[in-house]
């Protein structure tokens, strides 16, 4: 939610998309484009997310501390991503022509990954999720000072219109816990943090910041591992072969997740694929439905839906524009 524990849902904006995802840079290709594809692939790499989110957020209540769950989450991905992407594409993977702007974004995302696993620990997920949609929002209405784009108020109108749906998902009233409420939305600007931070890498291949973006991650854990594994291992002790591969399949669903969304990046533009983003509302819903019974109820829905509707009309909004420019 968004590379929080997920990917924030992308927003055409200006020249790049704004999401926080692998996705930093256009990779149609002449000729390569497969629009119906591509929104497939999307579709499959929001149930991929979400199914990381329902993970992480199932081990943490079988007693999983929150820094190790991180740990294997980013070790268990990091160690995919190579084995899947060296073999074709050698170490020129690893090379970044914005080193300090790959590691100041591994560090963000870093924290997004905290913060939304927080949120997760007190909120049922279709909320969690839907509060972490507010990112895009964010960075389109901090666009003209963060990434010097031209102020248009279209934007404020839409982010306006976004956090007013988030104000009626944590209404009083709504039964959010509090601590839950405040670490979505620290999450949701962490993860519009790290939207802004993947522009700054857009000019290498997303190949290769989907590779730092784990890298980052797992050295910052692995140092701190002598801290964070002593209070862990009685819980760890306790886990069952079953909970051992529900927290190593953290690890696997990001990977997962992340690839494919490269791949719909790769038919598609991002300007089309931004609607389908949303449908990680379903996914997340489903899944909160299936593992906890919790399932939002109508005002909540209401609140999920214009923050949909608010993302989903400004990004047609931006794209014809652009569209009018070129």
């Amino acid at each position: 939610m968004t590379y929080s524990s997920r990917p924030a849902p992308t927003i055409p904006l200006g020249s790049a998309t704004a999401g926080a995802t692998s996705v930093s840079r256009p990779l149609l290709k002449p000729g390569a484009a497969s629009p119906i594809a591509g929104i497939i692939v999307l579709v499959l790499s929001t149930w991929a997310l979400s199914a990381l989110d329902s993970s992480g957020k199932w081990v943490m209540g079988v007693g999983v501390p929150l820094l190790f769950l991180c740990w294997v989450r980013y070790v268990v991905h990091l160690a995919l991503v190579l084995a899947l992407v060296l073999p074709s594409r050698g170490l020129r993977a690893l090379r970044s022509l914005r080193m300090r702007n790959q590691i100041l974004r591994g560090a963000i995302m870093l924290l997004a990954t905290l913060s939304f696993f927080t949120t997760l620990r007190y909120l049922p997920q279709a909320e969690a999720t839907s509060i972490n949609f507010l990112a895009p929002l964010i960075v389109l209405a901090l666009a003209p000072w963060v990434l010097r784009e031209p102020p248009r108020l279209s934007r404020w109108i839409a982010a306006g219109i976004g956090f007013t749906g988030v104000l009626i998902i944590i209404r009083p009233g709504s039964g959010l816990d509090p601590v839950g409420t405040m670490f979505g939305l620290i999450a949701a600007f962490v993860s519009a943090a790290q939207a802004i931070a993947t522009r700054r890498v857009a000019i290498d291949d997303p190949f290769t910041t989907l590779i730092w973006s784990g890298a980052v991650g797992s050295v910052c854990l692995t140092l701190a591992l002598p801290v964070i594994l002593p209070p862990a291992l009685p819980a760890l002790a306790s886990l069952t072969m079953v909970q051992w591969a529900v927290l190593l399949s953290t690890g696997f669903w990001g990977c997962i997740g992340h690839l494919l969304q490269i791949q719909a990046y790769r038919s598609a533009s991002a300007s089309m694929l931004a609607p389908f983003i949303y449908f990680q509302i379903i996914s997340a819903s489903t899944l909160g439905l299936l593992i906890w019974g919790q399932f939002p109820d109508a005002l909540t829905w209401l609140g999920i839906a214009i923050i949909c509707a608010s993302g989903i009309t400004i990004g047609v909004v931006e794209w014809r524009a652009g569209h009018k420019r070129g």
